[in-house]
């Protein structure tokens, strides 16, 4: 990983799409900062399309797209898209989901982890949810730690499900789909993008957002990345000095100045 400020003008001058996570990477303590909000505005004003990549329900981002200036928001670790075209607001969600199918299996993995890992609670999004399961470790107290992170996501893995470590919660679904996956159809067969390599720039902050960082050279982890570093395999190509929000805006900030400085 290189600091942030090493992205070159080339690479910043190609870029269409910004996409981020949001807990934890454009937000700090629980809330969205002045600065990662007005970095939002920023590249909206710029010209550059801003896509959320998030593990939050489909309730949120109906609010999202509608109150934020973004293009689209992907939702439930990818179960789905909400976006707006031509002023109508439509939802993409990947081929062949059914809540209805999973939802007694997503029961039975919800009573294992309470059981077997003390402290843990469903999260309290879980009302807005239609495809997937949150377990809250460390968003409200107590906060237990990484381990009883791990210790959850290997009871859904044995239970035959997909899951995905966050820094606030563990998400799982059934499901061949993941932030990646929905996030490259969507460019692909809704907005016609043909180079997401060189288009895209990401935002991260936890394991959940490897497939992200796999995909995208031009990616950037906020500092708080750093405890999560021997989980991944894939890190992204830069690194931000500051934590959550403002590291956002730290990194929004030098790829709009280097457009600026290319014309």
């Amino acid at each position: 990983m290189k600091p942030i400020g090493e992205l070159n003008a080339a690479d910043a001058a190609r870029l269409k799409y910004v996409l981020c996570d949001i807990d934890d990477t454009i937000t700090n303590e629980g809330k969205l900062t002045r600065d990662a909000y007005s970095a939002l505005w920023d590249l909206h004003d710029a010209g550059l399309k801003v896509i959320p990549v998030t593990g939050r329900p489909a309730g949120w981002c109906d609010l999202i797209v509608r109150e934020w200036p973004v293009k689209a928001v992907v939702g439930e670790n990818g179960a789905f898209v909400r976006y707006c075209e031509n002023g109508s607001f439509k939802t993409y969600r990947y081929p062949g989901l059914d809540p209805d199918a999973v939802r007694e299996k997503l029961g039975k993995i919800e009573q294992e982890c309470l059981r077997r890992v003390p402290g843990c609670r469903i999260a309290k999004d879980q009302p807005y949810r239609r495809y997937d399961l949150a377990i809250d470790f460390n968003e409200d107290a107590p906060h237990l730690g990484l381990e009883a992170a791990e210790k959850i996501r290997d009871i859904a893995a044995a239970m035959g499900a997909e899951a995905k470590i966050s820094s606030i919660h563990v998400n799982i679904w059934f499901g061949g789909y993941d932030k990646l996956r929905m996030t490259q159809r969507f460019l692909r067969e809704v907005l016609g993008e043909t180079d997401p390599r060189r288009s895209v720039f990401f935002f991260g902050d936890s394991p959940n957002d490897e497939p992200m960082f796999s995909a995208f050279p031009n990616s950037c982890g906020v500092r708080n990345l750093m405890p999560f570093l021997d989980l991944l395999r894939y890190r992204p190509g830069y690194l931000a000095s500051r934590e959550g929000g403002y590291g956002f805006a730290e990194g929004v900030g030098h790829i709009l100045a280097l457009r600026r400085s290319a014309g």
